[in-house]
C-alpha cells in the first residue's frame, strides 16, 4: 500500500461510518454462531487448498484478464489455506478473534514478509457492508496464531479476509464467513460519492468501468476548508479497500505517486488506480490519518460499461 493507499481485500483498527441511507428489515440470525476453534476441523481444512483454484488460475495477483482482478473469494488458494476463525458468537460479548494461516503441507506458517508495513493486514466486512474494520492482529510465532481483541457491535453474516504473503511466496487473500447471533437487521447500499465521518467530509471522483483501468480520487474537507494535514498510513497518504456487492470480491487499488517519507503530510487529495472486473455495485472503504487518528469513510458505487 504505497503512496495513497491501495485497495486491499490490505489489510488498523477502524470502525467504518457507513455514510449512506439504507432500508432495514428485521431477521434473527443464524444461533449456531458460536466461536469456532482453531483445533477442531484443522486437519479437516489441510486438504482444502488441493480443490481450491491455484495462484495463477484464481482471480487476484497476476492476472492478465479482468476476470483475474477479483481474489478473496476462496479459503484457499496459492498452497495456503485460511483455518477456522475463533471469534465470540453474539453482540457484545467480549473475546478474541484468532486464526491460523496453514502451508500445503498443512503446518501453521509463521514466516511472512511484509506487505505495506505489515506482515498480514485483516479486514472484516459485514455481507451487506454496514459494518467494516481494518485491523493488524499480533502474531504467536510459537504456534502460527494470529490474534486480537474482539468485540462484535452487530449481529449477521460477516467476511474475515487474511491479505498476506508468506515467506517466499506470492502475496493470497484468503478468506471465510463468521456468523454472529443477534437481531439482524440487513441494509441495502445506495449509490453515493460522499461521506461524512468523525467531522470529515469524503468525496469520492472518477467513473469505474469493468475490464479497464479508472482513476479514483478521494478529497478529503472539514468544515468546507481542505485538509492539507494528511499523514502516511501503511505506506501512503490513504488506503482504499474495494468489494464487490454480492460476492465481496477483494479488489486490489494501487495508490499513485510516490511513498511518502516520514513527516511528509498531504492533501486534500488522495488517486487512486482501480480496475474492476465486472460490470455491478462496488463498496469502498477509504482509510485516511490526521494527527495520528485513522478514519474510515465508505462510499457506493456502480461501474457501468461505456457504450461503444
Amino acid at each position: 500500500m504505497n503512496a495513497a493507499g491501495r485497495l486491499g481485500l490490505y489489510g488498523a483498527a477502524l470502525a467504518a461510518t457507513f455514510a449512506v441511507a439504507f432500508g432495514a428489515a428485521g431477521l434473527v440470525a443464524p444461533r449456531g454462531a458460536a466461536p469456532q476453534s482453531i483445533q477442531q476441523e484443522e486437519k479437516d481444512m489441510q486438504d482444502h487448498d488441493m480443490h481450491a483454484p491455484t495462484a495463477e488460475s484464481s482471480p487476484g495477483h497476476g492476472g492478465h484478464t479482468a476476470a483475474e482482478t477479483a481474489s478473496g473469494v476462496a479459503l484457499a488458494a496459492g498452497g495456503f489455506t485460511l483455518a477456522p476463525v475463533s471469534a465470540p458468537g453474539t453482540v457484545g460479548e467480549s473475546g478474541e478473534l484468532s486464526f491460523r494461516i496453514l502451508d500445503p503441507a498443512g503446518s501453521p506458517v509463521t514466516a511472512y514478509e511484509p506487505q505495506h508495513e505489515k506482515d498480514l493486514h485483516l479486514i472484516v466486512v459485514r455481507s451487506d457492508g454496514a459494518w467494516f474494520r481494518h485491523v493488524h492482529p499480533a502474531l504467536d510465532r510459537a504456534s502460527g496464531t494470529w490474534s486480537l481483541p474482539w468485540t462484535w457491535d452487530a449481529a449477521g453474516a460477516y467476511r474475515v479476509f487474511a491479505d498476506f504473503a508468506a515467506s517466499g511466496a506470492d502475496p493470497v487473500t484468503l478468506t471465510r464467513t463468521v456468523d454472529v447471533a443477534g437481531s439482524f437487521a440487513p441494509t441495502h447500499p445506495e449509490t453515493t460519492a460522499t461521506a461524512r465521518v468523525d467531522g470529515f467530509e469524503a468525496r469520492i471522483t472518477g467513473d469505474l468501468v469493468p475490464g479497464s483501468a479508472s482513476e479514483l480520487t478521494v478529497t478529503i474537507t472539514r468544515d468546507g476548508a481542505p485538509v492539507t494535514a494528511l499523514q502516511p498510513y501503511l505506506g501512503a497518504f490513504g488506503h482504499l479497500v474495494a468489494l464487490r456487492e454480492g460476492d465481496l470480491a477483494y479488489l486490489h487499488v494501487h495508490p499513485e505517486g510516490a511513498e511518502p517519507s516520514p513527516g511528509e503530510v498531504s492533501g486534500p487529495d488522495v488517486r487512486f488506480g482501480a480496475q474492476v472486473p465486472t460490470a455491478g455495485r462496488y463498496l469502498l472503504y477509504f482509510d485516511f490519518q490526521v494527527d495520528g487518528v485513522v478514519h474510515t469513510a465508505a462510499f457506493v458505487r456502480d461501474a457501468v460499461a461505456h457504450a461503444h
